[in-house]
């Protein structure tokens, strides 16, 4: 696991806990990553646990509960 795929999967998470992570095709181009790379991280971070819903009335993805991205369990998970 790269240290760029865990920045943007932080970078991620802390939009949506803001709720101003935009379409998918706005945060993806922020990211500069492109649209399916975005879903699959969105995916996995629901693999993760992650409450994870677009909202299209805000025009983001938001948590539909709290939830934390525990960069340590992430990080063990992936050890070489």
């Amino acid at each position: 696991m790269s240290l760029t795929k865990l920045t943007k999967l932080l970078d991620i998470h802390e939009q949506i806990k803001k709720k101003k992570t935009g379409k998918p095709a706005a945060l993806a181009k922020k990211l500069d990553i492109s649209e399916r790379t975005l879903y699959n991280y969105i995916k996995e971070l629901r693999g993760m646990g992650a409450p994870i819903l677009y909202c299209p009335v805000a025009e983001s993805y938001v948590y539909k509960k709290d939830w934390r991205f525990e960069v340590l369990a992430y990080l063990w998970k992936y050890r070489k």
